[in-house]
């Protein structure tokens, strides 16, 4: 039976017998050459240079998505707090109350979120807290990629409102 390596055969390949040379079958090995590796490596550059611009964009909306479910799941947990123990938590607690008992609340249910990473924003920075808010009872939110007021885009405040 010819393999597809038997029908291919090149200047630069050699046999090499299996058992030390005292088989009768043989195994063709063939390298690559600086000019296969270079022409690889180029055409690999440039689907990067394509592919990239298209990639980060959806990176980035994905980041902006994850904040309003992160948000609404936040507010959601804010509420919980607040049947609980019949009021929202101080600016000063902040949103660490759904995480640790709060000094001398007996009606704490929680904790209301499992995790402390959850009271951060997708770019790393917490989530903001106001109570009272200026859009509602509470605002939750962040201030986007750029970690500034206002902004388009993915450096777009994202809250509750």
């Amino acid at each position: 039976m010819t393999s597809l390596f038997d029908m291919c055969p090149s200047r630069n390949s050699r046999i090499i017998g299996l058992n030390g040379g005292d088989s009768t079958r043989s195994l063709r090995v063939r390298g690559f050459t600086l000019l296969e590796l270079m022409v690889v490596l180029l055409i690999l550059a440039l689907l990067a240079t394509i592919a990239a611009p298209q990639v980060m964009k959806h990176l980035s909306k994905a980041k902006t998505e994850t904040a309003k479910i992160q948000v609404d799941a936040l507010m959601a947990s804010v509420n919980y707090f607040q049947l609980d123990t019949g009021r929202y938590p101080t600016e000063q607690e902040g949103l660490k109350v759904l995480v640790e008992r709060p000094a001398n609340e007996i009606k704490w249910d929680g904790p209301y979120v499992q995790k402390k990473d959850s009271l951060v924003d997708p770019w790393g920075r917490p989530y903001l807290y106001k109570y009272p808010g200026q859009h509602r009872d509470v605002d939750i939110y962040t201030l986007g990629s750029d970690g500034k007021e206002g902004g388009e885009g993915d450096a777009r405040d994202i809250g509750n409102w």
